[in-house]
């Protein structure tokens, strides 16, 4: 049996909490690897968190400061030198764009050819799918994303995300929350089509567990109305009638709405709130502003319009919450514009999916303080627009990996 296969077959016969048991057995058995460990990123993307054996007998890695987290950031394979004739190679365990960790093999050198290496990253990819579908099974990765308590709000939140990134010929998104072990109303949705992509952003007022509650009515509203095939501006109406049927406007939803034609970057949508939309395009960073409508909740029956937009290939958009724009450091002075312009021009060169953390991290440091007081949510989406038919556009090959030097 070919080795590729009977890597994948393993994986996919393996019980839900055993899925690194059955990947390290085939890789030690058709590879030679001499030691295998996956490493799941935690909620913060701050480091790197081992799954092998719960409690964690191995130590977290930085996210920033690893060869594995190398491996992560850049999203290709790494071969790390090691001692002798040994090679650490790190392969990132990603699934349609969704960074879920890195997977770290030690390979002797004679093992470590194009051909094994373009295999292994093959392993990871199926290793991301099977992680995603064993979660419905077992808390194993979830547990090992932790490296401290997530408050049950939180919890109740990143349940609700459909994940912290994803990609495709058109277009690459990614997200973050802040605190990521304490957000309580903020909240990012998506869904893609054939032709089409959904983006919810949301800012639920209030605190705590009922922030939280106040955002699942919400989202689960949309979806519900989304999934029945429903236009935009209903979707809307009927997502403020259940807020409003459930807290008669003692509590509300605000919202930005995106409907994106992929086909033609042309976007419909309603602004229902406080989440904001900004635009990098070249090096000409500006807020763009749509008409203001009332949040979902407030009041009974609202009807909601559709504005039109239009994005260009090459153009780079940034969410953000009142969390982030709203913020105020030690002498009282907002966070605002333009410092939010100047962050976003200082992380123009990283991909979409490392922009939102860098972003929270130049906030961190306006903020001064370690914790922040309210829910701060950063989305960056990539816009590259459809080619046309037959237009061939650049492959990635998961097998090329970068190795660094010998010491």
């Amino acid at each position: 049996m070919n080795r590729f296969v009977a890597a994948e077959r393993a994986l996919r016969t393996a019980a839900p909490h055993q899925l690194l048991d059955a990947v390290r057995a085939v890789l030690c058995r058709h590879y030679a690897a001499e030691s295998v460990e996956l490493f799941m990123a935690d909620y913060g993307l701050t480091v790197l968190q081992p799954v092998s054996v719960l409690p964690h007998t191995l130590e977290p890695v930085g996210v920033h400061s690893s060869p594995q987290g190398r491996a992560f950031g850049a999203q290709e394979t790494f071969v790390e030198p090691h001692s002798g004739n040994r090679r650490q190679v790190h392969l990132p365990v990603t699934v349609r764009g969704d960074r879920l960790g890195v997977l770290s093999v030690m390979l002797p050198l004679r093992a470590c050819d194009t051909e094994a290496l373009t295999e292994l990253a093959d392993i990871a990819e199926v290793l991301a799918h099977e992680v995603l579908v064993a979660e419905r099974d077992t808390d194993l990765y979830l547990q090992a994303r932790r490296k401290d308590r997530l408050t049950l709000a939180a919890e109740m939140q990143w349940q609700l995300l459909p994940g912290r990134s994803c990609s495709r010929p058109e277009y690459e998104l990614g997200a973050q929350l802040e605190p990521a072990y304490a957000i309580f109303g903020d909240n990012f949705d998506w869904s893609s089509s054939a032709d089409r992509l959904l983006l919810y952003i949301t800012n639920g007022m209030g605190e705590g567990i009922e922030a939280s509650l106040l955002t699942n009515l919400g989202i689960n509203a949309l979806r519900n109305a989304r999934r029945a095939g429903i236009p935009l501006h209903d979707q809307a109406a009927l997502a403020d009638q259940a807020i409003y049927a459930q807290y008669r406007g003692s509590s509300y939803l605000s919202v930005l709405m995106l409907d994106f034609d992929l086909s033609t970057g042309r976007m419909r949508v309603i602004d229902a709130g406080s989440p904001q939309m900004v635009r990098l395009r070249g090096r000409t960073v500006e807020r763009v502003d749509f008409e203001a409508q009332l949040p979902l909740g407030m009041f009974e029956e609202t009807d909601y319009i559709v504005q039109e937009f239009e994005v260009e290939p090459g153009d780079r958009l940034l969410f953000v919450s009142d969390g982030v724009y709203a913020v105020t450091g030690p002498g009282g002075e907002k966070y605002g514009e333009n410092a939010l312009a100047k962050a976003i021009t200082s992380t123009r060169l990283l991909p979409a999916t490392e922009v939102p953390r860098a972003v929270l991290r130049e906030l961190s440091g306006h903020r001064g303080r370690p914790k922040p007081e309210d829910d701060a949510l950063v989305v960056c989406l990539d816009w590259h627009g459809r080619r046309p038919a037959g237009e061939a556009g650049p492959e990635n090959d998961p097998g090329q990996a970068t190795e660094a030097p010998s010491p």
